[in-house]
């Protein structure tokens, strides 16, 4: 149980704090699909629940981060 809650939160957590530092949110999305990819290849993450659920929450969290893009202003002249 605690797996999956770690996994509901935590992915979209990390792309948002990852595109916070780079200022980009395709590499904050790229830097935490590594690190996934990295931790089903250790045997961490060992059913497709886990990873379906890692991948929502990586959607919602790249979604979550393009909020996070401070819109330009124009300047009235």
């Amino acid at each position: 149980m605690i797996q999956y809650l770690s996994a509901f939160f935590l992915p979209g957590l990390a792309v948002m704090l990852f595109a916070r530092v780079t200022y980009n949110r395709v590499i904050g999305l790229a830097l935490t699909v590594g690190l996934i990819a990295a931790s089903v290849y250790k045997g961490y993450t060992n059913s497709w629940g886990l990873i379906i659920v890692d991948a929502f929450s990586l959607t919602a969290g790249f979604w979550a981060a393009s909020l996070l893009i401070p819109k330009p202003t124009e300047k009235k002249a």
